[in-house]
């Protein structure tokens, strides 16, 4: 963990100290010698304890400390903390194209994906921002990004099987731009699809570099059993399968700064979504804690003041 200093230069001032430290020796020792010349052993050996002694010093002492403190929070110091102030936008780039309505998930893949998704929702802090976009054949905004979850749980929960084909280019750009509409905060896609970019006017690889530019990570998330699903028959009766590009979306995660996660079944997605949340970077700022030392002076110095005038106020 690195601190920082807003006025690092200011804490040359603490070089001051030992100066007054010393100075404060010899005014003591000085007057030391000086009352000897007219005390009597007997008050000499009393006040040569070290209780009294402590006692004697500790009030110079402690306007040290505080004063130490007070340069300090001068000096603005800084430490990095999760900026969990501003909170995260999180877009869920879904994929709802004819293949997503393939039964090796329970009850399809697209019913499946919605449930897990309901996990990552769930799992957001309090000033993370949720949206979803849904794409096929094109792309279409199923929630704006919000703060409140039971809104994006509820538009989660209305979408509905569509019968196109896999616009995955098309539902990044959108995803990306949702991402980018609340400024201040980190920016983070996650792509879940089961299928090949086969639609749209974008390119996934398009996509990316756009998400590039808008400094936005990408994880993806890859559907799909071993072994290729059959969805049913075309026109001419030849066999339709569903089957899952997994380089294309290892492709979009590297590329983007993300991770790329494969599902198989209904388990796997389900950990794959309770663990993403994870692997969401979180920016780190640098956040002053001035406040704190400025305080533990101000409590230093009634200390200070109860010592020197209170119940057991010492006599200098």
């Amino acid at each position: 963990m690195e601190y920082e200093f807003g006025y690092w230069y200011v804490l040359f001032a603490l070089l001051a100290l030992p100066g007054f430290f010393y100075l404060y020796r010899f005014y003591t020792k000085t007057k030391k010698s000086n009352s000897l010349k007219f005390s009597n052993l007997q008050l000499v050996k009393s006040s040569l304890s070290s209780q009294s002694q402590l006692r004697k010093h500790l009030p110079f002492i402690l306007i040290l400390v505080a004063v130490a403190f007070i340069i300090i929070g001068l000096a603005d110091p800084r430490m990095p903390l999760e900026n969990v102030k501003e909170g995260v936008n999180i877009v869920l780039v879904l994929d709802g194209s004819g293949s997503m309505a393939a039964t090796d998930y329970t009850p399809t893949r697209l019913e499946s994906a919605k449930n897990a998704a309901e996990i990552l929702i769930e799992s957001l802090e309090p000033n993370d921002h949720a949206g979803i976009v849904l794409f096929e054949s094109g792309a279409t905004t199923v929630s704006y990004l919000t703060p409140f979850k039971e809104k994006t749980l509820d538009d989660l929960n209305a979408i509905r099987q569509r019968d196109g084909a896999t616009a995955i280019g098309d539902g990044l750009v959108l995803g990306v731009d949702m991402a980018n509409s609340i400024p201040n905060k980190k920016k983070v896609v996650v792509l879940l699809s089961d299928g090949d970019h086969n639609a749209g006017v974008v390119t996934p690889n398009e996509a990316v570099q756009y998400a590039l530019q808008k400094k936005i990570q990408i994880h993806t998330i890859g559907m799909g059993s071993d072994e290729p699903v059959l969805l049913g028959t075309n026109i001419y009766g030849n066999p339709l399968y569903a089957e899952l590009n997994e380089a294309e979306l290892i492709a979009i995660a590297t590329a983007a700064n993300g991770k790329y996660y494969k599902s198989i079944d209904n388990n796997s997605l389900t950990e794959i979504f309770e663990d993403i949340s994870d692997d969401i970077d979180r920016e780190l700022e640098q956040v002053s804690i001035k406040d704190y030392f400025f305080v533990a002076s101000a409590v230093i110095l009634a200390a200070n003041i109860y010592i020197v005038y209170g119940k057991y106020r010492i006599v200098i």
